[in-house]
């Protein structure tokens, strides 16, 4: 199984939980309920994406020795 910190972790499932919210609507099934209109659903995916997308979280193997660099020297939150 895949290690990933805690940030990495909410970030994944905020994405999915969206994206399942997207697909719902566009299927013309009850979708998760954070409003009445469908495109509330399409910004939240659209933000979630955009917050998954530009972060680091480090879940390549590349990625996890760069993180292993990152703490070994102290430069992470």
């Amino acid at each position: 199984m895949i290690s990933m910190d805690k940030g990495t972790l909410v970030r994944t499932i905020a994405l999915a939980i969206t994206w399942i919210n997207v697909v719902l609507a566009n299927n013309g099934l009850q979708p998760i309920p954070v409003g009445d209109d469908e495109t509330i659903a399409y910004v939240l995916a659209g933000i979630a994406s955009g917050v998954a997308w530009f972060k680091n979280n480090y879940l390549t193997l590349r990625g996890r020795k760069q993180k292993e660099v990152l703490d070994r020297n102290g430069l992470t939150k």
